[in-house]
């Protein structure tokens, strides 16, 4: 689950990591209460969506020169100028795709000295099976250009999940930011609340982009982007609360109340398979054959016949979805309780789109006995590529 940065910062602070004061707003009518409420004069108005990029990014409604979505301003005057430019305007940003998001909120910020821009980031690193830190001089960079064009310059360094931040590895993460006092002797402490609060709160992700070194010689996180381990929520009610479904797929809201798997993607062939693995592989072959997958969704090991129908309702919502690949692997899963779960998905919402289905596993004479005999126009397949060629064959007529 994705949190807005100024939640971000306001669970940092709960921990003690140095924030600048901000207000949110979610009205142009707030903007000029909101900056007064700031010490000034220089004001950062930060639009707050779930997607990053946003200062290289722009609003669709203002033209190509129009400015991103992060802008300095000197007076108080100037942020509700923004304001009115910022909310209810689509921003359109690297991570956004061309379709963009609606800015609904924004974030009214103390201004800042900044004299350098660095990058650190915690995750967990699955090849040592600990969180790691990612550290690196190159701030206010997407870090995956670092990587692919100075990766000398990226340290990644794991922690003991028993010791926590030693001494030494705060010392080794300071040289790699190259940090001089004050902010050389502030970065221990730094680093121990970052991993306190990732570990306390099952974050998936912290990610500060930039960390900055101020004129006076001090840091502040000037930006944050939190992600939170879906699994561990029912730990964490007060992390939920600062869930915002306007950020969101409404496909994707929808499967995770019936528990599935799911996520939206670009293409036109909708997919529903059984395990994450084999559903990586089907859009992988989709690919393979000159089609794009329009999303990932994993109905899981023992799916119900109405968990199945509720799948097939939300690939046939997308009105991308130009043809349907379903391939089940049974083994828990029973290939009769798929072709049940179709068959009355299609009888409720129709079928429009070509249809492939390839069953495999448990009950799968069965599973191929119910589909023949229901008399749908689908189109059957004997292994997975067979019904990737089909299927792609079938949406490109």
């Amino acid at each position: 689950m994705n949190i807005h940065e100024y939640q971000a910062k306001a669970v940092l602070k709960e921990y003690g990591a140095p924030v600048a004061a901000g207000v949110m707003i979610t009205s142009v009518d707030e903007a000029e209460a909101a900056a007064k409420k700031l010490p000034g004069p220089l004001y950062v108005v930060k639009s707050q969506i779930h997607a990053g990029g946003r200062g290289k990014g722009r609003f669709k409604e203002l033209g190509e020169d129009a400015k991103g979505g992060v802008r300095l301003a000197k007076s108080v005057e100037d942020v509700v100028a923004n304001a009115k430019e910022m909310l209810g305007h689509t921003l359109v940003t690297k991570q956004t795709g061309p379709a963009g998001k609606v800015v609904n909120r924004l974030y009214i910020e103390d201004g800042a000295d900044i004299a350098r821009e660095l990058y650190l980031s915690l995750l967990v690193d699955r090849s040592t099976g600990r969180v790691a830190f990612v550290a690196s001089t190159e701030g206010g960079m997407d870090i995956e250009t670092v990587a692919e064009e100075t990766p000398d310059k990226i340290l990644t360094l794991p922690i003991d999940p028993l010791s926590g931040v030693s001494d030494a590895d705060a010392a080794k993460l300071a040289e790699a930011l190259e940090l001089e006092a004050p902010a050389k002797d502030e970065f221990g402490q730094l680093a121990r609340i970052l991993y306190k609060a990732f570990s306390d709160e099952d974050m998936s992700l912290l990610e500060i982009n930039p960390l900055i070194v101020m004129k006076d010689g001090h840091l502040r996180v000037l930006d944050a982007k939190v992600s939170f381990d879906g699994n561990a929520l029912f730990r964490h009610p007060e992390i939920v609360e600062l869930r915002d479904k306007t950020e969101e797929d409404a496909k994707e809201i929808e499967a995770s109340e019936h528990d599935l798997a799911y996520v939206a993607l670009t293409g036109d062939i909708g997919c529903m398979v059984n395990g994450a693995g084999l559903a990586m592989a089907t859009m992988d072959i989709i690919k393979l054959y000159g089609a794009e997958p329009a999303n990932f969704l994993d109905v899981g090991g023992g799916a119900s016949k109405e968990k199945v129908t509720a799948a097939f309702k939300i690939i046939t919502a997308d009105p991308n979805v130009k043809g349907i690949l379903i391939n089940i692997f049974g083994g828990i899963m029973r290939c009769d309780v798929i072709a049940e779960g179709v068959i009355a998905a299609v009888k409720e919402v129709g079928l429009t789109v070509p249809l492939v289905v390839r069953l495999e596993g448990t009950n799968v004479a069965l599973g191929k006995k119910i589909i023949e005999e229901s008399g749908l126009n689908v189109i059957a397949a004997d292994d997975l590529d067979d019904a990737a060629k089909k299927i792609v064959q079938a949406v490109k007529g």
